[in-house]
């Protein structure tokens, strides 16, 4: 049939690249999202969240069971109860930082003890013993304990020896909101936690696309794809496709754990209002995954390529999972060293600058630069897919010059044969 009885409206060309990559992410965003291997992929997280709350209400009872360590008294019994009456004095004025003290036994006036043998084999919970007149007290115990306590000990034994508690001024207090330092203090704080957050969840989630593309190489579903359209569409599509599970499986775990905290009755600890604000620094926070799920997923993709086992991928994958995790350690130090060297560094580099960004945002209340820093991440993703997809092309593909340059080989040699 010639050209001009095809029917109006049938397209003989390939898809564009974007509509190419629409078509991958739609039909892998499907796939995986209505498989049942997603539903334990959800359920995965969940495993060691429950492992920490366990362990965190063991270490709490364990924490109840072992009560603060305490000072037994071995002295007269006028002594130590004018011991007991001071040390009540001080740890209402003090607090908790004055150290226990329980009698452990009475001695007559012209009685001498040992207080290393009251200090052995008692159950109680006992770490030094105080013997000796209030004027020359004498405290027994581990050299490193004796010592913190050394000076308390003095404190409540001035106040027995002086008798009656003196009248001690009253203290006016005069509060405000914040102070420079606090709230510097608490931005860092909330800076280190978004970043943290950030890079567990890039690196828990980016590694799906190696297991998907190795699956669909064993099936030799990625010939056929790259046969049909262009293999930057398929680099993009499955980016964008594993990047919208991986917003979902945050979606489910964020209402999940705040649906525990809610029920639960649970508080997280408070934080201190980001520089730019709480809705804001969600909204970067969401963008900055985005941006370092693509980089990392293009280098995992490109590693992938050159992968035919899941062993291999193993193998590959870990030099890039220890880098990264390199890069995190820099922008965490850069954190901390805002406007030198090391920031600009951690700024620029566009592994580190998502990380780097986010605890900007969280510290100084500019968006100009999140602008400047989302688009060099995305020329950054578009150059990473499109180096990766060449690299799949010449080394898995075996397609291009590689092709002709072979050929030419072969026909060479086919005419020395028949020269010969």
């Amino acid at each position: 049939m010639s050209a001009s009885t095809n029917p109006p409206g049938l397209h003989h060309g390939r898809l564009s690249t974007l509509a190419a990559a629409w078509v991958i992410a739609r039909r892998d965003f499907v796939a995986i999202l209505f498989s049942r291997a997603f539903f334990f992929f959800l359920l995965g997280p969940l495993f060691p969240v429950l492992v920490g709350i366990l362990a965190g209400s063991v270490g709490q009872r364990v924490q109840q069971t072992a009560d603060s360590p305490e000072i037994g008294l071995v002295m007269p019994a006028d002594e130590a109860k004018s011991m007991l009456a001071a040390r009540d004095a001080l740890a209402a004025r003090l607090g908790e930082s004055v150290p226990r003290m329980v009698l452990v036994r009475e001695l007559a006036p012209d009685e001498r003890s040992d207080p290393r043998k009251a200090l052995e084999g008692r159950a109680a919970n006992i770490a030094a013993i105080l013997s000796g007149p209030i004027d020359a007290p004498q405290l027994t115990g581990p050299r490193a304990r004796i010592e913190d306590w050394r000076g308390m000990v003095a404190m409540v034994a001035a106040q027995a020896r002086a008798g009656e508690p003196a009248a001690w001024p009253e203290v006016r207090l005069a509060t405000t909101t914040s102070s420079s330092a606090s709230e510097r203090r608490g931005r860092l704080t909330t800076a280190q936690g978004a970043q943290t957050l950030l890079f567990l969840l890039t690196m828990m989630l980016a590694g799906m696309v190696l297991s998907n593309l190795v699956e669909e190489k064993g099936n030799k579903i990625i010939e056929v794809l790259a046969a049909a359209i262009p293999m930057e569409a398929v680099f993009l599509g499955k980016l964008f496709a594993m990047l919208g599970v991986s917003l979902v499986g945050i979606a489910t775990w964020g209402a999940v754990v705040g649906g525990v905290l809610l029920a639960g009755g649970s508080a997280l600890p408070e934080l201190t209002t980001p520089a730019v604000g709480w809705p804001m620094l969600f909204v970067l926070g969401v963008i900055y995954f985005a941006s370092a799920y693509l980089l990392l997923g293009s280098v995992f993709l490109a590693v992938g390529s050159l992968a035919t086992t899941v062993r291999e991928v193993q193998t590959l994958s870990m030099p890039v999972t220890m880098v990264q995790l390199l890069v995190f350690f820099l922008a965490s130090y850069a954190m901390t060293q805002p406007g030198s060297v090391v920031e600009i560094f951690a700024l620029i580099f566009p592994f580190s600058a998502p990380f780097a960004m986010l605890a900007r945002a969280a510290q100084d209340p500019a968006l100009l630069p999140h602008l400047a820093a989302i688009l060099a991440q995305g020329a950054w993703v578009l150059l990473l897919v499109r180096l990766g997809s060449g690299l799949f092309r010449k080394r898995v593909m075996q397609s291009g010059p590689a092709r002709v340059k072979t050929g030419r080989r072969s026909l060479f040699r086919r005419k020395a044969a028949a020269q010969v």
